[in-house]
């Protein structure tokens, strides 16, 4: 009866993560819904007036983007912004030939008047991480964009965003995902399936009822004080953002989310590379539980409610394992109903749970 009851508590356990998981997706479908009927307004700087435009530093990070860096510098250059408020780093850590390639687009780009400058390091310490903290060291914006080589932010993409920091307890400003290739095949379909549910249901769900988001690695813009306030970047887990975002929201910042401006970027059509991808997010999310567990949970300023959607949040990552464990285990516990009769008011109430799967 030993390994009976080891199976029951651990498809015990899954069953009642993935209930749980499955009430608070459908809590933010009704959050998503209700924020349709909002039409608060948020002070916004006004950017025609030269006195309220702030600096803004646009950071790159990138690491072997042969194929992408010139389309990349090509539409960053192009972005609509005062230039005398305006800087870029691209954060190159590449070690093949898109490194020389880069350097010499950068000259062309800095005779043009642009501030442009290629930031390099001798090691990759802390890897992506580590580069946005050695930029931040020398920045010179108020404000810091950040977006990944694979996005083509629109011109007008500063104008739509920058001014929501009007309100000084805004940390950070992100923005939607759009997809470039979304029809190239199943695999991109299926991504940005995934991805618009997140980008939809979640975060609009989360942030419209002052829940813990989180900055999506690109795509968005820090208010650099909150960066130095929360901690700066730091490189001990795989989803520094999703890190950052936490430690930065649990000292009350706030995060603001538009759904309304889209940031166009492609998604892996290699299954090696969209693997690789989910590893790292899925493995990113349980570091950053295993890291954060606690201090969400000590945290004064946060309801209960926002820290169960917070802990589910970061438990994101297992639960696609604990479906796997529920499905597994289904057959050993089949046995077990039969087997051990006295177990049926247990297998009357487990039943209510199942109805989890079809949330």
């Amino acid at each position: 009866m030993i390994l009976e009851s080891i199976i029951i508590v651990i498809y015990s356990v899954a069953l009642i993560l993935i209930f749980l998981y499955a009430l608070a997706q459908l809590n933010l479908l009704f959050n998503y819904l209700r924020s349709k009927k909002n039409n608060s307004t948020c002070p916004k700087f006004d950017l025609s007036n030269p006195n309220e435009v702030p600096h803004v530093t646009i950071q790159l990070p990138v690491y072997n983007e042969l194929y992408v860096m010139e389309r990349l510098l090509n539409n960053i250059s192009e972005i609509e912004y005062p230039k005398d408020k305006l800087e870029i780093q691209v954060l190159d850590d590449s070690t093949d030939e898109s490194f020389e390639a880069t350097a010499a687009q950068i000259k062309e780009l800095q005779a043009t008047g642009l501030d442009i400058l290629h930031v390099t390091r001798e090691n990759r310490e802390g890897f992506k991480a580590g580069a946005l903290k050695e930029g931040l060291k020398t920045a010179k914006g108020e404000f810091i964009a950040i977006f990944d080589a694979d996005f083509l932010p629109k011109k007008n993409w500063l104008l739509n965003t920058i001014p929501y920091f009007k309100n000084p307890e805004i940390g950070v400003v992100q923005t939607r995902w759009g997809h470039l290739n979304r029809e190239y095949s199943l695999l991109t379909r299926v991504q940005a399936f995934a991805l618009d549910a997140h980008f939809t249901l979640e975060q609009v769900g989360r942030n419209s009822e002052g829940h813990f988001i989180n900055f999506n690695g690109t795509a968005g813009v820090w208010r650099r004080e909150c960066i130095i306030d929360a901690g700066n970047w730091q490189g001990d887990t795989l989803t520094e953002d999703l890190d950052l975002s936490y430690r930065a929201q649990l000292k009350n910042w706030k995060f603001k989310y538009l759904e309304e401006v889209e940031t166009p970027a492609e998604l892996p059509v290699v299954i090696s590379a969209a693997r690789s991808q989910q590893f790292r997010w899925n493995k990113g999310g349980a570091e950053n539980f295993q890291k954060m567990l606690w201090k969400v949970l000590k945290n004064k300023n946060a309801s209960f409610k926002t820290k169960v959607h917070g802990l589910l949040h970061l438990l994101n990552s297992t639960m696609f394992l604990n479906i796997l464990i529920v499905a597994v285990l289904s057959i050993p516990m089949l046995y077990i109903k039969n087997e051990y009769t006295h177990l049926k008011t247990y297998f009357i109430i487990m039943s209510f749970f199942v109805i989890s799967t079809l949330i």
